[in-house]
């Protein structure tokens, strides 16, 4: 589990294909501390484990479902990555609950600065909108933020020049792909609900008759 506060970025120092998916090493500082083999490390947003440590790398392998489903698959050698260290118990949780267990991928609509803000709107496919509310967290790329808006197609966040320095984001351009995980507690909630039948199994029509039939006109 992991808060969705970035420690650092680390970069991608060598990526090697294997039977099973890709071995991929990553440079970093911070996150090294007191990492050890076996240990869950956010690289993006994604739940890795640490196989091997060095002096100032760690390497994590990658199955070829993960490569497929998440942005992992489209870094190179060199490309800057987001790291973060499994959460601590006895530690404050400066952003929100994550699982690293990302929902879908995400694309940059568009991006734009007012003042010292930098603004992002990112399409989003619907199983993760579904989750979405103004004010609401979602993790993107690792990161946690919160929800400004929320559209058809897409929800809109804002970072503040710290989160731009210290995060991948601030490098991010329109057309740029994100690793996208919903509010834990909110799907949660949902299959809750689902199972005390007060929500159905699937997104109802709302139309003339499906309001008719409940006795709301």
């Amino acid at each position: 589990m992991f808060t969705g506060i970035v420690e650092e970025m680390g970069a991608i120092a060598g990526l090697k294909k294997t039977l099973v998916g890709t071995r991929m090493t990553i440079l970093a500082s911070i996150v090294m501390g007191d990492l050890k083999i076996g240990d869950s490390v956010s690289v993006n947003g994604v739940c890795l484990t640490a196989v091997t440590i060095g002096e100032r790398d760690f390497a994590v392998e990658v199955s070829v479902e993960t490569l497929g489903v998440t942005t992992l698959g489209k870094l190179d050698v060199g490309t800057p990555v987001n790291l973060e260290r499994a959460m601590k118990l006895n530690e404050r949780i400066g952003g929100h609950l994550v699982a690293g267990h990302v929902d879908g991928v995400g694309i940059v609509r568009s991006r734009h600065q007012d003042g010292n803000t930098i603004f992002f709107t990112i399409e989003a496919p619907s199983d993760i909108l579904r989750y979405c509310v103004a004010k609401g967290s979602i993790t993107v790329d690792g990161i946690s933020l919160t929800i400004n808006e929320v559209s058809e197609h897409g929800f809109g966040i804002a970072i503040i020049p710290h989160t731009a320095k210290v995060t991948t984001l601030g490098l991010k351009q329109v057309n740029d792909s994100v690793n996208l995980e919903s509010d834990l507690i909110g799907k949660y909630v949902e299959r809750l609900l689902q199972e005390r039948s007060q929500l159905p199994k699937s997104t109802p029509v709302i139309d003339k008759d499906y309001l008719q039939k409940r006795g709301l006109i």
